[in-house]
């Protein structure tokens, strides 16, 4: 048995089924195929809001609750949603979920599917719920629910589709990583490994030492690089090495500096030391990867920049 059931609709409501022709079309292409949107809407204010599948659903089901209150039953347990709460109900298990009756839901929802829904598990079948801060970035994620509508309004086109499937992806990495998805925003003042990295990324054409970077969060050296490790399964200097290749890219691609001059800007004995460290990291030694990247973007099409 399905039910339904809704007040005439909501002010505002708006939703997009895809024809099963161009599912099918998404079936085979090789980037749509990993993962891609079949429905997708948005409910405001939806009172009398009420879905129930006795035999599940063919893909996936997401509902992000953007205000108001709602519910989600699945495997006999029922789960309340509140403000800037998620759920992802699995493809083919009965469920049933709704609007609050004194404080109904606005409600973001989209249904999925595809060979790599495996990738995201982690967060199905459980309420995801995303604090309240302020690196919260709620519009954000709304802009790209609208970038995957607005996209699709526009037709189905190969370009279309595949973009939105990227979106998707996007989407609920967001609600899987979170502190991911929140770095760019802002560095919480108490978060340690972060305020380290940003320490090592300004200090890159100095020569820092583990206690130095330690010392720059409070931290002793051994404590820290316990601390560090765990977080980013590199050691300190380990990844403070990366970056120092990270910014040598850069300087080799987009500047005339020698290599000599790079390798005395960001702190290496000397150009031997360099190049050896260069080459671990990128399996090229600098003078092969500034011909390689330097001639790609010189004879890119449209004289744009390769590999951007």
């Amino acid at each position: 048995m399905q039910a339904e059931k809704m007040a005439e609709g909501f002010k505002g409501e708006k939703a997009i089924v895809t024809p099963y022709s161009i599912r099918h079309m998404m079936e085979q292409n090789t980037i749509t195929r990993q993962l891609f949107v079949t429905h997708i809407g948005y409910y405001p204010y939806a009172r009398s809001h009420y879905r129930e599948r006795d035999e599940g659903c063919a893909e996936n089901v997401l509902v992000y609750c953007e205000r108001g209150v709602g519910w989600v039953r699945l495997g006999g347990e029922r789960y309340v949603l509140g403000p800037n709460h998620a759920f992802i109900l699995p493809a083919g298990r009965p469920h049933a979920y709704g609007a609050d009756d004194a404080d109904p839901w606005s409600i973001y929802w989209l249904h999925f599917c595809g060979e790599r829904t495996d990738m995201f598990a982690g967060i199905t079948g459980r309420v995801i719920h995303i604090e309240e801060s302020d690196r919260s970035r709620y519009s954000d994620r709304f802009s790209l629910f609208e970038e995957m509508y607005r996209n699709l309004e526009t037709g189905y086109s190969p370009d279309n589709l595949e973009y939105v499937s990227f979106c998707l992806m996007h989407f609920l990495a967001s609600l899987k990583y979170v502190n991911q998805f929140r770095e760019i925003k802002k560095i919480r003042g108490d978060d340690v490994v972060q305020a380290s990295i940003a320490y090592m990324k300004d200090h890159l054409e100095q020569t820092l030492t583990l206690d130095d970077i330690a010392s720059s969060v409070g931290y002793s050296a051994s404590r820290f690089s316990a601390l560090f490790s765990g977080r980013t399964s590199f050691a300190p200097m380990e990844y403070y090495g990366s970056l120092k290749i990270q910014r040598a890219c850069s300087y080799l691609q987009f500047s005339t500096l020698k290599i000599k001059e790079i390798a005395f800007r960001l702190g290496y004995y000397d150009q031997f030391h360099f190049s050896k460290a260069f080459r671990k990291e990128m399996e090229l030694t600098p003078k092969a990867y500034r011909k390689k990247y330097q001639e790609l973007g010189r004879y890119a099409p449209d004289g744009g920049a390769a590999d951007g």
